[in-house]
């Protein structure tokens, strides 16, 4: 018996059949996240386990036979994190879906990973509560995979990113051990911050199987403002205004003039703009009453100071949906017009402008179109790159645009990725970043953690 049958009979042993996969039709399907620029391999097997002890089963297995293991959610990611690579072990957590508790007197909740952000988000908001990370893909991707990648979202400039909302995990380690971290509690600094190292580390150090969440009280409906500008300059110039303020909206967006063209095509709507609107801000207060409206009233005087030819802020609460509908769906509107590729940079607030206007030049140096939006509030720009999709060469050209936009990033003082993460496609833009030193202690805290590189090899970094 070759030792690959050998290690499947033991999975199939220890979960059933139906939870071992090795159907190449079905497991090519698991082989991948929504990257296309990262490479992918062919997985001996998917496996779909149930429970924590389904895990640890798995994880001492894969050790026993030295079969790499690559964790995985729903494969909304957009890093190429969650890709196989050649016999390996998926190891799908959808199954592991339950919510475990909501505990309304503390604020918190314990929460398996496989279960969906937005139903997350609506379980919770039944008890007056909120879970505030909000990923675009919310309705559908996990809790899991936001944990591995420390997701973000449009609510972050108040809220922050995911591992700003965990207090504790439960974590299978190489050995098949179950590490427990973090606390329930609001204050704790016993020992290292182990929950924090975990979140972010995309599936190299170990396999989520619970966490411990913060919760919020649930805010107030928004109250939204919408301002367009003539000029990126102006734009960026009304954000960091907002900043020096000391401002904290629920939302600030941004979105560029070919973002905006494609938005008004796919709705079939004009958004109000005049022709020559090269940006638009799009802020939401979920304050509520006096407090909202007097915060809104601040950013639009801003705005107008800053040159705005437009400013217009509504409680409505439907007028605000659809003005920000036009955001959600550009990445949808883009399709009218080619596949994408979307970037996922961060730089200071103060420099948006500078990035948006490399963009630019870089959308004429490769004859493509690149659309920008981004949460304003924080910084994190999604640059996305359009492309025929039968075209070898455009492909190629926009793989091209796609690292000089990284390069821009860093030389404006950024970093190449606020919430995608690393995954396979940024690997030696990780090492650029954080240089040589540390590339090393990344490399010496795997190698403590996972002596026998099991977990997800390659991606983030090579040892």
């Amino acid at each position: 018996m070759s030792s690959n049958h050998a290690l499947v009979t033991r999975l199939r042993e220890h979960l059933g059949t139906a939870a071992v996969l090795t159907d190449t039709d079905v497991t090519d399907a698991y082989s991948r996240d929504m990257m296309p620029l990262a490479d992918s391999g062919k997985p001996l097997a998917v496996v779909l386990p149930s429970d924590v002890e389904g895990v640890q089963a798995v994880v001492k297995a894969c050790a026993e036979f030295e079969v790499p293991i690559v964790p995985r959610g729903a494969g909304s990611g957009l890093s190429g994190a969650a890709n196989a690579i050649d016999g390996c072990v998926v190891l799908v957590l959808t199954k592991l879906d339950q919510i475990v508790e909501i505990d309304e007197g503390n604020r918190l909740a314990v929460v398996q990973p496989g279960v969906v952000n937005l139903d997350f988000r609506n379980a919770v908001e039944k008890h007056g509560l909120f879970y505030p990370p909000d990923p675009s893909s919310y309705d559908w991707c996990t809790i899991g995979g936001n944990l591995s990648t420390n997701a973000g979202g449009l609510c972050c400039v108040k809220y922050g990113v995911t591992t700003d909302s965990v207090l504790g995990l439960e974590v299978v380690l190489a050995d098949g051990s179950v590490l427990k971290t973090g606390r329930r509690t609001v204050k704790g600094v016993a020992g290292y911050d182990l929950a924090r190292l975990f979140v972010g580390s995309e599936g190299t150090l170990g396999v989520i199987t619970q966490a411990t969440v913060a919760l919020k009280p649930l805010p107030q409906l928004p109250s939204t403002l919408v301002a367009a500008f003539n000029s990126t300059e102006a734009a960026g110039e009304a954000v960091a205004r907002v900043v020096r303020e000391g401002l904290v909206p629920s939302l600030m967006e941004i979105m560029d003039a070919t973002s905006i063209k494609a938005a008004e095509a796919y709705l079939k709507t004009d958004l109000g703009t005049s022709a020559d609107c090269k940006a638009l801000l799009l802020a939401q207060s979920d304050a509520g009453g006096e407090v909202a409206r007097k915060e809104l009233a601040v950013l639009e005087q801003i705005c107008v100071d800053c040159g705005a030819d437009l400013a217009y802020a509504t409680e409505d609460l439907e007028e605000g949906k659809m003005l920000l509908q036009a955001r959600r769906v550009v990445l949808t509107a883009l399709e009218m017009y080619g596949v994408w590729l979307t970037d996922d940079v961060c730089v200071p607030r103060t420099r948006i402008a500078e990035l948006i206007a490399g963009c630019e030049r870089i959308s004429e140096e490769v004859g493509l179109r690149i659309a920008v939006v981004g949460h304003a509030g924080d910084g994190n720009m999604h640059p996305t790159i359009v492309y025929a999709p039968d075209s070898e060469e455009e492909f190629a050209r926009a793989r091209k645009a796609f690292d000089a936009i990284l390069d821009v990033a860093l030389s404006l003082g950024g970093t190449v990725t606020g919430e995608h993460g690393i995954g396979r496609i940024k690997r030696e833009w990780l090492a650029k970043e954080i240089g040589e030193v540390g590339i090393r202690v990344h490399r010496q805290i795997k190698r403590a953690l996972d002596p026998g590189n099991l977990f997800n090899p390659g991606s983030m970094f090579s040892l």
